[in-house]
């Protein structure tokens, strides 16, 4: 096997997740698809008794009946998704992780599943909000839920530990934000702040964490991955390269062509259908890398906000590697990573993803070695 092929292999967007593609490549949907990630996809974590146990972590389908059903649920919603897509234009969201609450919460009000009891509960003592809770569920045997939705993209800067997973603009880190989750999101609903708001208990806090860990590529087939215990085996990966080394990786990959992803699309392995704009090509969204995310006023018109969510989740056409780099270089803000996915033809003339990474600048390495050891 070549090292393209090893690599291409290695960085499957689907791969560690048995039996995947079998229930989501039917769906074609982009917010379908999405939720479908959600909810069919590894989680990053696993248990480390005694601090974390089995008990604080999420599970989706209390058995395979409620997964089947839920399979079922979601080809029904593919084929008429307007009712989805008027629940996020009304929810306006703009950040990664408001957008997939707002999915999940979608699943929760209507799916076959848990039923949502409240979602977004604000705690507030202390003259301040201490937190919001961010789904409260009945489940089909009556037990109530805490559950907290995290949804994070965090590059490896080398070692084998949580603290060595780092978000793309240095501002962020996995031990970080588990910590966060651990001892503070998950005891909001223990506190008498909350009990105050009426919502009758006990209530159980989990967590459920979803994402991609990104590698840095090499030009040669990788070595077994340093890993901290904590993660999951099965975890989606991606990968991730300097600016110089940007070129040959690209050409050894031997994609049809590479697309820069929007923040709304950093979830599910996308698709381009064939009737994408020939205009587009090489056109980067607005929010493709980690500059600050924009808001829409509460008051704004439903079409625009409908055109809006639209807009910033759509992937453009995939465009060659030289195009790609000279658009995202010329941007202002280049001095953080951006996401790309590379894309292969499909059988209807649109696009498939094969793989997403970050282009990262090349003194970004340093700084992110620095930072994990902060």
């Amino acid at each position: 096997m070549s090292d393209a092929r090893a690599n291409a292999r290695l960085y499957d967007p689907s791969l560690g997740m048995p039996g995947f593609d079998d229930d989501f490549a039917a769906l074609n949907d982009a917010a379908v698809r999405d939720l479908a990630w959600l909810l069919l996809s590894a989680d990053l974590l696993r248990a480390q008794p005694p601090q974390l146990p089995h008990a604080l972590f999420a599970q989706l389908f209390s058995d395979a009946e409620e997964k089947r059903a839920a399979l079922n649920w979601l080809a029904a919603l593919d084929r008429d998704p307007a009712p989805l897509h008027a629940a996020l234009a009304r929810a306006s969201a703009t950040r990664l992780g408001r957008y997939a609450e707002a999915l999940l919460g979608w699943f929760f009000a209507h799916g076959p599943s848990a039923r949502l009891v409240a979602q977004n509960v604000a705690v507030r003592g202390e003259g301040r909000t201490l937190g919001e809770c961010d789904f409260l569920l009945e489940t089909r045997a009556g037990e109530r839920l805490h559950w907290e939705l995290a949804v994070k993209c965090y590059l490896h800067a080398g070692g084998a530990a949580l603290a060595d997973f780092v978000g793309p603009n240095l501002r962020d880190r996995f031990d970080w934000k588990l910590a966060h989750l651990r001892d503070r999101q998950l005891r909001l609903s223990e506190r008498a702040e909350f009990a105050a708001l009426g919502y009758a208990g006990p209530w159980r806090a989990q967590m459920l964490v979803k994402g991609r860990l990104f590698y840095r590529a090499t030009g040669a087939p990788l070595p077994p991955l340093p890993e901290a215990p904590e993660l999951a085996a099965a975890h989606a990966r991606g990968w991730w390269v300097t600016q110089s080394e940007w070129p040959a990786f690209a050409r050894a990959q031997r994609a049809e062509g590479w697309s820069a992803l929007p923040r709304l699309a950093w979830l599910a392995p996308c698709r381009i259908t064939a009737n994408v704009d020939a205009a587009d090509m090489g056109a980067i969204p607005v929010d493709a890398t980690n500059s600050p995310e924009m808001t829409m006023p509460p008051d704004s018109d439903p079409a625009e906000k409908a055109r809006s969510w639209t807009a910033r989740s759509a992937v453009a056409a995939p465009a060659d590697p030289e195009t790609l780099l000279a658009a995202l270089v010329a941007q202002s803000n280049r001095k953080e990573p951006s996401m790309v996915a590379a894309f292969a033809l499909d059988a209807s003339n649109g696009y498939v993803e094969q793989s997403r990474g970050f282009i990262v600048p090349d003194n970004w390495p340093e700084g992110a070695a620095s930072f994990a050891r902060t």
